[in-house]
């Protein structure tokens, strides 16, 4: 299911993160860590892949329209447990 929110509320996801966390969602889903930093708005295109974020610039770090929320997901479970 798709996501609408701005950038900068990724990143403020991403920052409140624990140490580690890139590397244990990556574990998890199977992925490597450079496609988590990905999606939070790296571009490691050379050891991560795309994850379906669009991002349209503008007010708040602009828009990002997230295709899978998967790590989303995962990021803010993380968060809740810390």
């Amino acid at each position: 299911m798709a996501e609408k929110m701005t950038f900068n509320e990724l990143r403020r996801i991403k920052d409140s993160l624990p140490d580690g966390t890139m590397s244990r969602i990556a574990s998890e889903l199977g992925i490597t860590t450079a496609t988590v930093r990905n999606y939070f708005g790296g571009s490691n295109w050379k050891d991560g892949t795309s994850v379906g974020i669009h991002l349209e610039r503008g007010p708040g770090g602009g828009i990002v329209m997230l295709d899978d929320t998967t790590i989303l997901n995962r990021a803010k479970t993380i968060l809740k447990e810390s």
